[in-house]
Formats: C-alpha cells, sequence, structure tokens
C-alpha cells in the first residue's frame, strides 16, 4: 500500500480534531472540502461561520457546512482561552487584556483550542509565514518534555524500484527549521525524526548520522558535532539502530558502507538521513527532489508537544490534504 493511501486509512480509522485557521484561504477551503468529504478529519474553521459559507458556495464547495466553526472575536467563547494564554505567559508579564487580544489571532486561539484539549492538531501557513506559525506554537504548546529544539523532515518519495532507502522512501532532518544544531539538538532531531520514520513513513528507522567524514576518515570541529551527537543520541533511545558519522555514500551504498565502515548496523541500508546543519539538509532535499524527480512530504514538525504543521505559502490544494493527513496521524500518535 502506498505512503498516502495507508496513511489516509488510518485517519479515517482513528478521526482527529482539526484547527484550520485560515477560514477564508480558497486552497485550504479547496482542502478541507475533501478531507470532510473522505472523512479524514473533523475540522474546525476559525472564522465567522455565514463568511466562510459563502466563500464556499463562491468556490462551489459542497461539503464545508459540515465543518465546525469558531468565531475568534466572540468574546464570551475565547475567554477561557485568554485566561488560559495570560497564565502561560503571565512570567513575560502578559495581563488578561493582552491575552484577551492576543486569542483574536486565528493561530494562537488554534493553538489554545489544542493546549486545552479541544482540538488535536492544526495546519496553517497557506497565509501566515512560517516564523508567525512557530512562534505561536512555541509559546502555547512548547516542546514534548525532554526535548528542547523543533525540527523539520521531510520524507522523500523516490522512484519506484529506486535501490536506496526503504520501499523507495529515505527521511531527510533537518530541512526546514534549525541552522546550526549543536551536538545535544542534533541527538534530539536524530530521535525524533526516527519517530517520523515510524510513525509516518511506516519503516523501521536506520539513522545515520551524515558528515564529510566517516568513522574518522577526517577531522574537523564539525565532524567532532556528529560524533558527540551520535553518543548522545544512543544515550536518548539505546534501542535506536544509529550509526555516525557516515558519508551519504557511506550511509546509503552497501559496498560504500561496508568498505568505509565495516561492521557497522546502518552503514549502506540506512532509510533516515540526519544532517549536520540546516543548509546541508535543505540543499540535499532539493536536489534529490529535482535530479531524481522524487516527491517531497513535509515539512513534517518534530519536537512540539502537539502536532502542528506549517504549510509553504505556495502550497497547492495537494500539498495541503496530504499535509492534513500527516498531522493528523502525528495526533493518533
Amino acid at each position: 500500500m502506498k505512503l498516502f493511501e495507508r496513511l489516509t486509512k488510518r485517519a479515517q480509522e482513528n478521526k482527529r480534531r482539526l484547527v484550520l485557521p485560515e477560514s477564508l484561504e480558497p486552497r485550504t477551503l479547496q482542502a478541507a472540502n475533501r478531507v470532510i468529504e473522505s472523512e479524514i478529519a473533523d475540522v474546525t474553521f476559525i472564522g465567522r461561520k455565514d463568511e466562510v459559507l459563502a466563500k464556499a458556495f463562491e468556490l462551489g464547495l459542497q461539503h464545508i457546512e459540515k465543518a465546525n466553526f469558531i468565531d475568534a472575536d466572540d468574546m464570551e467563547f475565547t475567554e477561557p482561552y485568554a485566561e488560559l494564554f495570560k497564565k502561560l505567559r503571565e512570567k513575560k508579564g502578559v495581563s488578561l487584556e493582552q491575552a484577551r487580544e492576543i486569542v483574536r489571532n486565528p493561530l494562537y486561539l488554534g493553538c489554545l483550542m489544542i493546549k486545552r484539549g479541544d482540538a488535536d492538531a492544526m495546519v496553517a501557513g497557506a497565509l501566515s509565514p512560517t516564523s508567525h506559525v512557530l512562534r505561536a506554537a512555541f509559546q502555547v504548546l512548547k516542546t514534548k518534555p525532554g526535548i528542547s529544539v523543533v525540527s523539520g523532515a521531510f520524507i522523500m518519495l523516490l522512484p519506484e524500484n529506486c535501490p536506496f532507502g526503504d520501499n523507495d522512501m529515505l527521511v531527510f532532518a533537518d530541512c526546514a527549521v534549525v541552522p546550526d544544531p549543536t551536538a545535544e539538538e542534533l541527538a534530539q532531531i536524530a530521535v525524533e525524526t526516527a519517530k517520523t520514520t515510524r510513525n509516518i513513513a511506516g519503516l523501521e528507522p536506520k539513522v545515520a548520522m551524515c558528515s564529510f567524514s566517516t568513522k574518522g576518515s577526517a577531522s574537523n570541529e564539525r565532524v567532532d558535532k556528529v560524533i558527540e551527537a551520535t553518543k548522545l543520541a544512543h544515550e536518548l533511545d539505546p534501542s535506536l539502530l544509529l550509526d555516525g558519522e557516515l558519508q551519504a555514500d557511506a550511509a546509503i551504498v552497501p559496498n560504500v558502507g561496508a568498505m568505509k565502515a565495516p561492521g557497522s548496523p546502518v552503514a549502506g541500508h540506512a532509510n533516515t538521513l540526519i544532517f549536520p546543519s540546516l543548509e546541508v539538509g535543505n540543499i540535499a532535499y532539493k536536489l534529490v527532489q529535482r535530479l531524481a524527480g522524487a516527491g517531497a512530504v513535509g515539512p513534517i514538525l518534530q519536537g512540539l508537544a502537539a502536532p502542528v504543521n506549517d504549510l509553504s505559502r505556495g502550497a497547492t490544494v495537494d500539498d495541503i490534504v496530504n499535509t492534513i493527513i500527516v498531522t493528523c496521524n502525528q495526533a493518533i500518535n
């Protein structure tokens, strides 16, 4: 079963409550219409019901009326969320009046609904800059216990019968969030990405900590960081099949892995590649996407206490549907 067939079926069988704060954005409405029709999620729009339905009618969408609607200007409804935000941010000096203003922002209200247990997940970004989506998520939801960093993974859907990865897939991280992670952050990124490999890609993770060195073939402080991150990742999750430092070819090409890292449990067979910096990860995924004709599913945000995913402002309707499916699967886990 292909990736999105499997993820769609799982979402349908375990329906989650999804918040969409950009309720008048046409692509988001079209995606939501498909999600509602396919019974993938219970959708809540943050927006006035009459305005959202008018826009849906204009676009010829027939299923939007089955959604739930929340008016961010309804102070009677938003007051508990304002009180919650004040409590969360009172050490930062946020007053109740300031909190009441903040919750009128749909990105914050969506995150607060998740925090309060009234929703399970949120997808946004078709209209909003990434920094705005992440700021709301960081301030309200924060990171998982024991995790201090949020990262972005991509599932690379490789050409059929590709000799690399597993089931024509590789998982890359971090490709979206942290410019220059410390060794401690890189270790956390590795452990969280392994969960994405298992829970979303459906693969048993084999994690390669990538570098320009394999097992001491080069000496540099950048290599030292990857070596230290490998050690720390093993401490965070001793059961994880993970090794480093490995060059990219040693990670995914069996004969190169056997030659450069004999005895490694991962070398030559990795399906999850952890890059030492954002520039490396971002360049790598874009090159694989363009040169190999691979699909790139993501960024899938990892490390937050609850699932929130950010869309590219150039996202297509298909991109938004796929992101919603992935986000609902994160919420199941």
